[in-house]
């Protein structure tokens, strides 16, 4: 009995700080699945209890969530002002300010967005609730915790009914479908979302389990358990002496002695025998496998050049495969849930993958390079990405590689066309003197 005392909490520790997380206060029974699910963790093979908690204390979960997370809320999210082919910043758009700059009172945008990935790398949805003014208008994006959310409920109308534990009152509230914005991660049927953490139960399961192994593997030394045999029946006492013996050479050290044609069988598996450290480098590209992050940019440079050419076609890889792909769901989702159907038509959201150039000035210095050679950026437009005053002028117009000359001017001026000109004027008036 003592000793279920010492190892339940160690057991089930991650179990109640993920399950009861926004369930204080709020009444529970059989039919809350969201409670229980959080509780008690993934099924898996290994009988861990595998929670967001739990699963954050593996190193690579940790790392790869930062990555996807802190990257894309790095970000800038723009809203557009679309008139016919001609996009601008609609700066003065209230959605601008609040995805782009302050989405609530409390969080800049970098801190929004990087709970919002987050919440969709982990629990495989992210729920924003719409606060609104006294005039009906947008005013502020509050991120709701995905662990507090029950299942949706459709009503008879069609329309869907969002239950939320709220932790700060303590109480469950209802949220109607026009005042969250919902985006699942990854959805069988574009409602009910499909948890990263659940369904990877064994994945993530496998390495707590490896690292529970490891731990205790180190804590006692890298010694083995094992059996002492003897040839004969021994006494009470000489048994406690033989213990006493063997736990203190265990605890401090040194050399056994064992008489009577004593023998020591070794019972546990060495670190080399059961493979201990590539247990833990599979497990870190299982879980890289499982955010679609090259392990390379988590620290597991075992295998860096296995995908692509080299460093910068896996970052290329990165940022089209893993990166894009998020932000091109959030994009859409914020559209849609964001927008009224009239400026739907008429706006858009994008997050600008151009801010990943931010760190790198010689890369920055060759896409600018680039586009005001072949016409598509003005000297100014570059000026105002490196938040420099714009010169106007000549700086304003589009210019190509070509003499640098404007667009609209190309072929005047040109010697070899002014040359050619000139000699079909002069043959034309020889013609006309001759007859």
């Amino acid at each position: 009995m003592n000793q279920t005392k010492q190892t339940l909490p160690a057991r089930v520790k991650s179990a109640l700080a993920g399950g009861l997380a926004g369930w204080l206060g709020v009444p529970i029974g059989l039919d809350s699945g969201a409670f229980w699910a959080a509780w008690f963790g993934g099924r898996n093979f290994t009988g861990e209890s595998v929670t967001v908690n739990s699963t954050l204390q593996l190193s690579t979960a940790w790392a790869c969530v930062r990555l996807l997370a802190d990257t894309l809320s790095t970000l800038p999210v723009n809203v557009y002002r679309e008139v016919g082919d001609t996009k601008t910043l609609a700066k003065d758009h209230e959605l601008y300010r609040l995805l782009h700059d302050q989405p609530n009172d409390n969080m800049t945008a970098a801190v929004f967005w990087q709970i919002y990935v987050a919440c969709l790398l982990l629990w495989g949805a992210a729920y924003v609730e719409k606060r609104r003014n006294v005039l009906g208008k947008l005013s502020a994006l509050d991120i709701l915790l995905p662990s507090c959310m029950m299942p949706p409920r459709i009503r008879d109308d069609g329309s869907i009914e969002w239950t939320y534990n709220d932790p700060i009152l303590k109480k469950s509230r209802v949220i109607a479908e026009e005042d969250l914005w919902y985006l699942p991660a990854f959805t069988l049927d574009g409602l009910n979302p499909i948890s990263p953490v659940q369904m990877g139960a064994n994945v993530f399961g496998g390495a707590i389990a490896a690292d529970r192994a490891s731990a205790s593997t180190f804590k006692d030394g890298m010694k083995s358990a094992g059996l002492v045999t003897m040839d004969a029946v021994l006494k009470p006492g000489q048994r406690d002496e033989i213990r006493a013996h063997v736990k203190t050479v265990s605890d401090q050290g040194g050399y056994m002695v064992l008489e009577k044609g004593a023998g020591f069988e070794q019972l546990r598996m060495n670190p080399q025998d059961a493979e201990l450290l590539a247990t833990r480098g599979f497990n870190v590209e299982e879980i890289c496998r499982w955010y679609r992050v090259p392990p390379w940019m988590v620290g597991h440079t075992e295998k860096s050049t296995s995908w692509g050419t080299g460093i910068e076609q896996q970052m290329i890889g990165f940022v089209t495969f893993s990166l894009r792909t998020w932000a091109v769901r959030i994009e859409q989702s914020a559209k849609k849930d964001l927008m009224t159907p009239v400026e739907r038509g008429s706006y858009s959201v994008e997050i600008a993958m151009e801010g990943l150039l931010r760190g790198d000035s010689a890369s920055r210095a060759a896409f600018y390079s680039q586009m005001t050679q072949n016409g598509v950026m003005t000297r100014d437009d570059c000026r105002k990405k490196e938040n420099l005053p714009p010169m106007g002028g000549n700086a304003a117009v589009l210019t190509v590689q070509s003499n640098m000359l404007p667009i609209d001017k190309l072929g005047e001026n040109n010697p070899a066309t002014a040359a050619k000109d000139a000699l079909a004027a002069w043959l034309t008036s020889e013609s006309s003197d001759a007859t």
